[in-house]
């Protein structure tokens, strides 16, 4: 059950560098549970992972499909569906690279991002 004051303390404490990318929407990814707002990505994540990649993984992401989070992260995305907080999605690309996904609590962005970046 989800607690409605959980949802009142959670927070973004996201705040890594970001690099502009093209904007994106729930109405412009098919299947999308919530918009991913200006989507961009670090110089990093850009160098290592594909556009390819990068595209399934934000396809995945705006569907609701977590990737390899751990259970606890998982639960946390749920929730955050209903109350609007921080979504977080870890993905690994063809090549073997994890990455991660993040889209900010007022869906305003979502970045993609190594792990070494945060």
């Amino acid at each position: 059950m989800v607690n409605d004051e959980a949802c009142e303390r959670a927070g973004d404490e996201h705040g890594s560098p970001k690099r502009a990318g093209d904007a994106a929407s729930a109405e412009r990814v098919p299947g999308a549970r919530f918009a991913l707002g200006q989507v961009v990505a670090t110089p990093a994540a850009l160098e290592a992972v594909t556009r390819n990649d990068v595209l399934i993984a934000l396809q995945r992401h705006a569907g609701g499909d977590w990737g390899e989070v751990c259970s606890e992260d998982r639960g946390a995305n749920d929730e955050a569906l209903r109350c609007g907080t921080r979504l977080l999605s870890v993905y690994t690309s063809a090549s073997g690279v994890r990455f991660w996904v993040i889209t900010e609590a007022d869906r305003s962005a979502t970045t993609v991002l190594l792990p070494s970046d945060y």
